[in-house]
């Protein structure tokens, strides 16, 4: 089992420990009862059989058998039921902790990396193997585990009633070939799991593509095009479907095959013993129906061990390590770095030192690196060599220090379905005065635009949809000036800004940040007065 699968389940089961070891006992309780249920049952009707062949059924004591038969029948019932509750509840949590995990997992990922997990399709991608990952516990695990201790169980009980010849039959006879079959199951069943779930998700990020292309896809003449290749995408996915499905069938029928030769092995061993006097044929019955009770818990772990390969392959997506940084981990280091701050690069192509205070422009081509050293200053990049803030390299800082000093506004800024003033305080840690709200709205030049409508309850839709690009930018600038960090980075502040809204925006920003050090990558507006110095990167 490869090292992902062990930290996925890992996380699972730390998730609600307890709720699944409930959920264990219950199933096994549901399959032992149900081997006792069949066991009884069997006994009752060869035992009351033989008492009215022999003319003693006025004697035979009838109501005890039936009383464990209901005691067992609604015993099952409750047991089913109590496991399925607790099993899926706990599930449920396992799974929304495990979506936590990933996504702290993915804070430690590359900006760029990031970038690209934006799309629909990057989202559609962990969804569907996050939704994998249920099946280790609900499909492989769980039953795994329940049919090991039914089985133990059932064979000393089997033991005790009908001898330790029908219980090695039993377990002998099916254990080992059981777990053959299902072995080989995993390893043929690996591929066709793992290519039937990547044909899928193809096929559905071909779909979305599709319909968010349309239009072009149409004025191009190409849609047929795309049409065929999804068919044949689709085509693809029915196949692997198809090829998994003869697998397990397969396995299916061999499983079916040796339940059947053991069940008929214990009959045939009941019927030795009787021959030779040496059991009673209604406890031989006994080994011939739990026999048959015991093939209960295969079917699921069949279902299991077939998806194996996909949810493999979804854990080792979601918990591949990512490169680490040629200078080695991180090392710990206080909290609470004190103002003000000094930035200190030497890298090829740029040497820069800005005290606090100060404002320097980034200027350069598209494409020159401008956004990946910010970046890499804002520890969201690998390769973060040749920077220092104060006098220690960034690759020490701790993750907290780090984002308690500085605050990086990117290109593309996020914002949260909610109010202004919701998207406003995800900045501090307390909720900040309506009055502080106004004042970084006014400094940014978005004051009137708001007023005009709801104010900072005004809504925005899923996204941040309802402010344009330019508003948006300005409202990402707004929710950083909040935190005053000692060291604010911005990625083009200005675009999408009319030169007038631009100059006000960088004039307000340095009066209300005075002791602040700005890093700024632009394309225009570098000759601003308040950037002292201005560098060039290149090639």
């Amino acid at each position: 089992m490869t090292r992902p699968v062990m930290r996925a389940l890992k996380v699972l089961l730390t998730a609600a420990p307890w709720s699944f070891v409930q959920g264990t006992v219950l199933a096994v309780v549901v399959l032992a009862a149900g081997a006792g249920l069949l066991g009884l049952s069997g006994w009752f009707i060869t035992a009351t059989g033989i008492a009215g062949l022999a003319g003693l059924g006025i004697a035979f004591d009838t109501f005890r058998p039936s009383a464990g038969i209901r005691l067992l029948a609604l015993g099952r019932t409750a047991a089913r039921y109590g496991e399925r509750l607790v099993t899926h509840e706990a599930t449920l949590r396992a799974l929304a902790a495990l979506r936590v995990d990933v996504l702290r997992g993915l804070t430690r990922r590359d900006a760029q990396e990031l970038a690209r997990m934006r799309s629909e399709t990057a989202l559609t991608r962990i969804t569907a193997d996050v939704d994998a990952l249920d099946s280790l516990i609900l499909r492989l695990l769980l039953p795994g585990i329940a049919a090991v201790l039914t089985y133990g169980l059932s064979g000393l009980v089997l033991a005790g009633v009908a001898g330790t010849g029908p219980a090695l039959v039993v377990l002998v006879g099916t254990l080992p070939l059981a777990g053959l079959i299902l072995w080989r199951l995993a390893r043929r069943a690996d591929g066709p799991s793992e290519a039937a779930e990547t044909e899928a998700q193809a096929l559905r990020r071909g779909v979305i593509d599709a319909s968010r292309d349309r239009t072009a896809l149409i004025l191009a003449g190409l849609l047929p095009d795309r049409r065929a290749t999804l068919m044949q995408r689709d085509a693809l996915a029915r196949a692997a479907a198809r090829e998994l499905d003869r697998v397990e069938r397969v396995a299916g029928l061999r499983l079916s095959f040796v339940l059947s030769a053991v069940t008929a092995a214990a009959l045939m061993a009941g019927a030795v013993l009787v021959d030779r006097g040496t059991l009673d044929p209604a406890r031989a019955a006994v080994a011939l129906f739990v026999a048959m009770a015991l093939a209960e818990p295969w079917p699921a772990l069949r279902r299991g061990l077939a998806e194996f390969g996909r949810a493999k392959a979804a854990a080792g997506r979601l918990f591949a390590e990512p490169p680490r940084d040629a200078g080695g981990a991180p090392a710990a280091r206080a909290r609470g770095q004190a103002q003000p701050l000094r930035l200190e690069i030497e890298r090829p192509g740029v040497s820069l030192t800005l005290e606090p205070g100060q404002a320097v422009a980034l200027t350069g081509s598209s494409g020159v690196g401008k956004t990946q050293l910010l970046n890499r200053i804002a520890g969201v990049a690998r390769q973060a060599q040749g920077i220092v803030l104060n006098g220690e390299p960034v690759t020490t800082w701790s993750e907290e220090a780090l984002r308690d000093t500085l605050t990086l506004v990117p290109q593309r800024s996020v914002l949260l379905a909610g109010s202004i003033r919701d998207n406003l305080n995800l900045a501090t840690a307390t909720p900040a005065s309506d009055e502080v709200l106004w004042r970084m709205l006014e400094a940014v030049a978005l004051a009137d635009v708001l007023r005009s409508r709801d104010g900072l309850d005004t809504r925005l839709s899923e996204g941040g949809a309802g402010l344009s690009g330019g508003e948006t930018r300005r409202l990402a600038l707004a929710r950083a000036m909040l935190r005053r960090p000692a060291l604010l980075l911005l990625d083009e502040p200005t675009e999408g800004l009319d030169a007038a809204t631009a100059d006000a925006v960088l004039t307000n920003l340095r009066a209300a940040l005075p002791e602040t050090a700005i890093l700024a990558a632009l394309h225009r507006g570098e000759s601003h007065a308040i950037f002292a110095t201005r560098i060039t990167l290149s090639k």
